[in-house]
C-alpha cells in the first residue's frame, strides 16, 4: 500500500511539475499578468488534489498544440505554426462521435483545395499508457494495401498491416491500388471499431505531367490532397491527448520522392523511366534521378492545376530558415533534426543542408505512438 501511494504521489508531483512549467511559459508568451499565473497554477493544484488531474481551458489547449508544432524538430514548415486552427472535441465520448468530429476536421482542414492547418484534440490523460481513446491509422486518409498470393502488393505497401486489420474487422475496399482504408477508432478498452469515410469529402488529385501527355493515362497515379497525421500524442502540461489528428499541406517531395517512389512503397520510378525513354539498363545513366525529377514535376504541376494547396522543397527550406530567424529575434533558440529537415530529393542545394541545428526536446509536443495492431 505504502509503495502504491508512493507511486501515485510521484506521478502527482511528476503532473504538477510539467503543469506548472506550461503555464508560466504560457503566461509569459502571452504577456499575462504574473498575478493571473499565480491564481491559475494555484487553481490547478487544488484540482489535482482532488480529482488527480485537471482540465485546459480552450486557450491553454490551443495555445499548447501551436507550441507543440513550434517545438516540433522533425517539421519544415514550422513558419506557419501560430496559424493553426484548433478545433475542441473533448466532450466526444462515444466511437461514433470521434468519428463525426474527424470527419468534419477532414472538411473543414481541406478547404476545397485551400488547404488550413487543424488539430482535433479528443479527451486527455494523464497516463500516455493509458490511452482515453486511440485513432489506429497513421494518417487519416491513407490507401489500402493487399497482399497478393506471389508476394507482391496491390496498392500501399507501408499498409498491409492496418489492411489485414481492418478486414478482420470486417471492412472490404473495392481492391484497387487507391482504396481509402476507414477510420479505426478504439475508446478506452473497448473494442475498436472502423468508420468509412465518406467519399465527397476526401479530395484526391490525379497526377499529369506538363511535358509528358501519356503520364496521366499509362501511370493512372493519384495522391491524396491532405496528410492528416493521425497516430501522435499530443503533451500539453502533463497531459496526454492520444487522440489529436492534425494537418498541414504537402511538400511535393513528401509524394513524388516517397510515397510514389520508394521502393518499399509504390516504387513508380521504373515505371516513370520507361516512360520516358531512358536506359534503365545501368545506374550510371542517373535514370533514377531524372524520373525522380519529372515525378515530382508532375506532382507539383498537378496540385496546382487543380487548386491544391503544396509547397516545393525549395520555398519550403527558404522558409524555415525563415522561421530560424524569427525564432532568434523573439530570443528563442530554435530545434531541428536535420536527417528529418534536409529535403529528399536535391539536398546539397538548399540552405538546410549546410546549417545543423539543436536536436533538443521541448514541450509541448508530438510524440509517436506505438501502433494498437500487429505489425
Amino acid at each position: 500500500m505504502h509503495r502504491q501511494q508512493a507511486v501515485i504521489g510521484h506521478h502527482t508531483a511528476e503532473l504538477l511539475r510539467e503543469a506548472e512549467a506550461y503555464i508560466r511559459q504560457f503566461g509569459s508568451e502571452l504577456r499575462i499578468s504574473e498575478e493571473s499565473t499565480s491564481a491559475r497554477i494555484a487553481g490547478i493544484k487544488a484540482e489535482i488534489a482532488e480529482r488527480g488531474t485537471y482540465t485546459h481551458t480552450f486557450e491553454e489547449l490551443a495555445y499548447g498544440a501551436k507550441l507543440a508544432w513550434r517545438n516540433s524538430n522533425r517539421c519544415i514548415g514550422r513558419l506557419f505554426w501560430d496559424s493553426l486552427t484548433v478545433q475542441d472535441a473533448r466532450e466526444a465520448a462515444a466511437a461514433n462521435e470521434i468519428a463525426e468530429a474527424v470527419f468534419r476536421h477532414i472538411e473543414y482542414a481541406t478547404g476545397g483545395g485551400k488547404i488550413l492547418p487543424t488539430i482535433t484534440v479528443f479527451a486527455p490523460t494523464t497516463d500516455a499508457a493509458r490511452p482515453a481513446a486511440r485513432i489506429w491509422n497513421d494518417q487519416l486518409i491513407r490507401y489500402a494495401g493487399y497482399e497478393q498470393e506471389d508476394g507482391t502488393v496491390l496498392g500501399d505497401p507501408i499498409s498491409v498491416p492496418l489492411t489485414r486489420t481492418c478486414m478482420e474487422l470486417g471492412w472490404r475496399g473495392a481492391g484497387t491500388a487507391f482504396d481509402v482504408l476507414p477510420i479505426v477508432i478504439q475508446v478506452g478498452a473497448n473494442p475498436p471499431e472502423w468508420f468509412d469515410i465518406p467519399k465527397d469529402i476526401v479530395l484526391e488529385v490525379p497526377l499529369s505531367h506538363p511535358d509528358y501527355p501519356t503520364f496521366e493515362t499509362e501511370l493512372r497515379l493519384k495522391w491524396y490532397a491532405v496528410p492528416f497525421v493521425s497516430n501522435m500524442r499530443l503533451e500539453i502540461g502533463g497531459l496526454h491527448y492520444t487522440a489529436s489528428p492534425f494537418n498541414g499541406w504537402y511538400m511535393g517531395t513528401e509524394i513524388g520522392a516517397r510515397n510514389l517512389a520508394d521502393p518499399f512503397r509504390y516504387n513508380m520510378l521504373p515505371a516513370v523511366g520507361a516512360l520516358m525513354g531512358l536506359d534503365t539498363s545501368r545506374e550510371a545513366t542517373l535514370w533514377r534521378d531524372r524520373a525522380l525529377v519529372e515525378l515530382n514535376v508532375a506532382v507539383l504541376h498537378s496540385y496546382k492545376s487543380q487548386g491544391v494547396t503544396i509547397v516545393d522543397h525549395h520555398t519550403a527550406s527558404k522558409q524555415f530558415m525563415l522561421f530560424m530567424e524569427k525564432e532568434r529575434q523573439k530570443g528563442r533558440q530554435p530545434t531541428g533534426r536535420w536527417s528529418w529537415l534536409v529535403p529528399p530529393m536535391s539536398p546539397a542545394t538548399t540552405a538546410i543542408y549546410h546549417n545543423r541545428y539543436e536536436d533538443r526536446e521541448l514541450k509541448p509536443n508530438y510524440f509517436y505512438q506505438d501502433p494498437p495492431y500487429g505489425q
